[in-house]
């Protein structure tokens, strides 16, 4: 999933390297935290939050084959 979320990420945004993906896994929920450069913010969150709620969607099918839930965290 990580992998994943990193490449959806890098094609969106204007500088690359500084993005920061990390995931934690607690008994049945599985965090991803994906981090951007501020300037970078606007294009990953998207008009009324569109390309993020995309983000999430793609990843949570992804996920759906296992028996964890996905939470995916922009900061």
């Amino acid at each position: 999933m990580k992998d994943l979320v990193e490449i959806i990420a890098k094609s969106l945004v204007d500088h690359p390297e500084q993005i920061n993906v990390t995931e934690t896994e607690e008994d049945d929920i599985v965090k991803i935290e994906l981090t951007v450069a501020p300037e970078d913010m606007g294009k990953v969150i998207g008009k009324q939050g569109r390309i993020a709620k995309s983000i999430r969607t793609v990843v949570k099918a992804a996920a759906s084959k296992g028996d964890k839930k996905v939470i995916v965290d922009i900061k």
